[in-house]
């Protein structure tokens, strides 16, 4: 007899995978309608298990980034339990069903809306921010009563084994499961015939994810990037959006969808806003080199394709100034930490110009009038978010009203994506759908419609046979 093949690693984590799915696609069929106390229990538990862990999610997402601030980490994971406690406390008011009108026709009958959960929920985890954009969607899919499985991304994969160690210390593999592996086990993952797919990444890999999906006619969210642009306004101060555009584009090293991605900025203003972002850097963080408060880039393949994007302005004129206090030289072994690089003068062509810079590159634009500055923005993809810095509230107005993007944060950078109440997502190339608060529990539930009738049937007057002196009334009167 020939000898068995030998199971690769991924091999074996796609057949855990497709055994968890049919696991919980039974559970699901057994419970499909968890109630108030069961949804909170879970809730509790997730919150419960998140402080337990916490410590040893920090040093596995150090090292997976050969250095990673354990502050935004924290950070990361309070975002994720107060979106709980959040959950938990308005839980009540979700689910209760909503009573909606039926119309002059149907005048003796209720109609509601009731909000059950969908069944299994996919979520498909990026590697920047892998607590907080696990977390949070399963926090929304959990409150709306559903079974999540989690793919934790293949360039973080101590958090993954952690985090998997973590949900498995309070959840049974049939209510939450935790999924490794690599690239392959991914695709695998998103060709799944989840009840929901919720994906966080880039727009390209967004565009293969639906593909699979489609072919389930599986219903996705799509949480992907793009270039967001930060406007500075004329009289803004400047001090002021320079030290939170800094702490927006070095939180994680840039590598936040939400970021800064280029600076759109008065050209008066340009050399003024270079000085107070270097001065605000350089308070942040005054010795680059031995600072444990700033990240590293997630693998050598993303820093290399950031020196690209370096190499490539320099060689083409771009003016680069690097913020480097304390005299960071490259990645020194074991780390792959980057100054900040503020570009002037990039061509349109650049490669940073048209992809999405995700780390610490920041171009800024010089623009004469809002209008230009408008049409800059209008004349690319729709962001997931615009930073916008202005005291005028008729140009405010402007800004909103003359642009698309997912979402607006106003004289401050990034920060609505925790906000508690705001639902997070994106539009056009930048997204479709949304979660967080009652809009993450709306997404993974189905609204089902509910129309009840009592014995006196109104309607009975549209009933056959047809032409009676009653009906002809009726068409006359509200058919014109």
């Amino acid at each position: 007899m020939a000898a068995e093949p030998t199971v690769v690693p991924e091999d074996r984590e796609i057949r855990l995978m497709t055994a968890m799915f049919a696991s919980q696609k039974a559970g699901f069929a057994q419970h499909p309608m968890p109630g108030l106390d069961a949804r909170r229990k879970d809730l509790d538990k997730l919150r419960q298990a998140i402080v337990s862990f916490k410590e040893r999610l920090a040093d596995a997402l150090t090292e997976d980034f050969c250095g990673r601030s354990r502050h935004e980490t924290h950070a990361e994971l309070l975002a994720a339990v107060q979106g709980i406690r959040y959950a938990r406390r308005h839980l009540r008011r979700w689910m209760r069903p909503s009573r909606r009108r039926a119309g002059l026709l149907l005048a003796t009958t209720s109609c509601r809306v009731h909000y059950q959960p969908k069944g299994v929920v996919g979520v498909m985890v990026p590697f920047n921010y892998p607590l907080a954009l696990s977390l949070g969607p399963m926090t929304c899919a959990l409150a709306a009563g559903n079974r999540v499985m989690l793919r934790m991304s293949e360039a973080t994969p101590n958090a993954g084994r952690v985090v998997r160690e973590m949900m498995a210390s309070v959840f049974d593999e049939d209510r939450v499961g935790v999924v490794l592996g690599q690239v392959g086990t991914s695709r695998a993952f998103s060709r799944l015939p989840f009840d929901h797919l919720l994906f966080t990444g880039s727009t390209e890999v967004g565009r293969h994810v639906m593909r699979a999906a489609a072919d389930n006619l599986t219903p996705v969210t799509l949480e992907l990037g793009g270039k967001s642009p930060t406007l500075i306004g004329e009289d803004v101060s400047i001090t002021m959006a320079a030290e939170r555009i800094c702490f927006g584009k070095a939180l994680n090293a840039g590598q936040t969808c939400v970021a800064p991605d280029y600076v759109l900025c008065p050209e008066s203003r340009v050399d003024d806003f270079i000085r107070a972002f270097r001065g605000a850097f350089e308070r942040m963080y005054p010795d680059l080199h031995r600072n444990d408060d700033y990240t590293s880039i997630i693998s050598d393949d993303s820093f290399q394709r950031l020196r690209g994007y370096l190499d490539e302005a320099r060689a083409r004129g771009a003016e680069i100034v690097e913020v480097n206090p304390g005299g960071l030289e490259g990645p020194s072994p074991g780390s792959r930490k980057m100054p900040v690089y503020l570009v002037r003068n990039a061509d349109p062509d650049l490669a940073m110009m048209r992809e999405e810079i995700f780390g610490p590159i920041l171009p800024v634009v010089g623009y004469q009038t809002l209008d230009e500055a408008i049409r800059y923005i209008n004349e690319r993809p729709k962001p997931l978010a615009i930073n916008l810095f202005e005291t005028d509230s008729s140009r405010c107005r402007r800004v909103l009203d003359g642009t698309h993007s997912g979402g607006v944060c106003i004289n401050d950078a990034i920060t609505h994506f925790i906000a508690e109440d705001l639902p997070f997502g994106g539009v056009g190339d930048s997204g479709m759908g949304h979660y967080h608060a009652r809009e993450g529990f709306l997404t993974f539930s189905h609204h089902k419609a509910v129309l009840s009738r009592p014995r006196l049937n109104t309607a009975k007057v549209l009933y056959a046979p047809h032409g009676g002196w009653l009906q002809d009334l009726l068409y006359r009167l509200f058919l014109r």
